[in-house]
C-alpha cells in the first residue's frame, strides 16, 4: 500500500456483479452508512504506510485514534526501509479492538515459516486480532535488496501460502517438494517439524496484494482477502469477474467466498475543494509512475495504464526520467487522482466515496498523514 508520508494530504464510481458474494463474517467495525438495500456497509481502515527516513510523524498517536474512533483495521508496510512487523507490535500494544494487518509482508523478506511465526505470535499478543498480508514486491526490491530471483511470483505465492497454513493449522509436520520452498531441506539431517506453539487461530485471516489480472484470480482462489492497490470503483464488475475465477477453484477448507475481504488502499486529501486536494496527492503519483519499480517492470505505472491513463503515465514517466520532479507532479491528471483516490472538501469526500460503497470493496484503508486521521474519518462519515 501508499505510504503515508507518500501521500500528504492538506489536513492530513459501479456497482458490483449481482454474482458476487459481500463479506458476512468479520466485526462490523468503522462501519460507514449503508448505500445500497442488501449491500454490506463499508468499512473503514488506517494504513500507516511506508516510512521515509523515520517513523511518519504522529503515527503512534493516529494508531491509538484508530482504536477509539472504531475503525476496523489498522496496516503497515515495508519497503527497503523499516520492517512492516515491529511497528505493527510496537503501536498496536496501545490498542485493544482495531485488527492489525500487515499490508503488505514481503514474502521475499522472510521464509514462509519465519512469517507464520510472525503471524501466530501477533495474533496471540493480539487477542485474535492480526490478518496476515503478503505481497511478492517487484524486481527490484527482491533482486536488488533480498538478493533474490524473482521470476514466477504467482508458482512462489503459492508455494508460500501453502507453507504458512500449515504452519497455523498445526495438524502434520510441514512438509512441501516444491519448485521454491522444500521442507525439510531434501538429503539434510533436518526433520519435518510443527510449531512448538499453538496457534490461536488455526484459520489466521492470510491477505495477498495483487495488481495484475492472474495475481488478483489467485488471491480468491488461496487467500482470505485482496489488497488492491490503485483500485478504481469503475472496474468493480471486472474485479468481481476475476475474483470470480479464483473462486471457482477454490478449496472447500477454506473460508466460503462469503467472507472474503477486499481492503482497498485509497489516498484521501481533505482541502477546500477538489483541485487544491488533488494538488497534494500529485507528487505521490508522480513517485509511483515515474520512479517505482525497475526500468521494465513498474506494477504501480502499469496497473493505472490498465485503467486508462497510458498518456498521463507517459508524460510523467518522461518528465521524471528527465530530473523534472514538479513538472511529473503536475502532469498527473486531476481525473487520474479520482479515479483511484479521494480528494476535496468533506461534502466533495462523502459524494465520491458513493462509488466505494458501491462497489466490492469491503474496507477503505485511508492512507493519508497520520496528523490528518481524525478529520478525514469526520469529514468520510458526515
Amino acid at each position: 500500500m501508499t505510504s503515508s508520508s507518500a501521500v500528504p494530504g492538506t489536513v492530513a464510481p459501479s456497482s458490483p456483479a449481482s454474482s458476487f458474494p459481500i463479506l458476512t463474517r468479520s466485526p462490523p467495525c468503522g462501519m460507514i452508512t449503508v448505500m445500497d438495500d442488501g449491500a454490506a456497509p463499508l468499512r473503514l481502515g488506517y494504513s500507516v504506510g511506508y516510512w521515509s527516513a523515520g517513523p511518519p510523524p504522529g503515527a503512534a498517536e493516529a494508531v491509538r485514534l484508530a482504536d477509539e474512533l472504531g475503525l476496523d483495521s489498522v496496516w503497515t508496510a515495508e519497503a527497503y526501509g523499516s520492517d512492516a512487523l515491529t511497528p505493527l507490535a510496537w503501536w498496536g500494544a496501545s490498542t485493544r479492538h482495531v485488527r492489525l494487518g500487515t499490508a503488505v509482508a514481503q514474502m521475499a523478506a522472510r521464509t514462509p515459516t519465519a512469517t507464520a511465526m510472525a503471524a501466530l505470535t501477533l495474533d496471540h499478543l493480539s487477542g485474535g486480532r492480526f490478518v496476515l498480508g503478503l505481497g511478492a514486491s517487484g524486481p527490484q526490491v527482491v533482486e536488488g535488496w533480498y538478493g533474490q530471483p524473482y521470476p514466477r511470483p504467482l508458482e512462489r505465492t503459492r508455494e508460500y501460502v501453502d507453507v504458512v497454513r500449515q504452519v497455523l493449522r498445526r495438524d502434520a509436520p510441514v512438509h512441501l517438494d516444491g519448485r521454491h520452498y522444500r521442507l525439510p531441506y531434501p538429503g539434510g539431517q533436518g526433520k519435518a517439524l510443527r510449531p512448538t506453539v499453538h496457534p490461536l487461530r488455526p484459520d489466521l485471516p492470510v491477505h495477498l496484494a495483487a495488481q495484475g489480472p492472474r495475481n488478483t484470480a489467485l488471491a480468491a482462489e488461496i487467500a482470505d482477502g485482496w489488497l488492491p492497490t490503485f483500485f478504481a470503483p469503475r472496474t468493480s464488475d471486472a474485479a468481481a469477474e476475476l475474483l470470480a475465477e479464483g473462486f471457482a477453484r477454490r478449496s472447500a477448507h477454506l473460508a466460503p467466498p462469503a467472507a472474503f475481504e477486499i481492503c482497498a488502499g485509497a489516498p484521501v486529501a481533505l482541502g477546500s475543494d477538489v483541485e487544491a486536494a488533488a494538488d497534494t496527492l500529485r507528487p505521490m503519483f508522480a513517485l509511483y509512475i515515474g520512479g517505482m519499480g525497475s526500468s521494465t517492470a513498474n506494477f504501480h505505472r502499469a496497473a493505472l495504464e490498465r485503467l486508462g491513463h497510458e498518456a498521463a503515465c507517459a508524460e510523467v514517466s518522461r518528465r521524471w526520467a528527465a530530473g523534472d520532479r514538479a513538472g511529473a507532479a503536475a502532469a498527473v491528471p486531476t481525473d487520474l487522482v479520482l479515479d483511484v483516490a479521494l480528494a476535496g472538501s468533506p461534502a466533495q469526500l462523502r459524494e465520491q466515496l458513493g462509488a466505494w460503497e458501491r462497489s466490492v470493496v469491503t474496507t477503505l484503508v485511508i492512507q493519508t498523514d497520520a496528523r490528518a486521521l481524525g478529520p478525514v474519518v469526520a469529514a468520510l462519515r458526515g
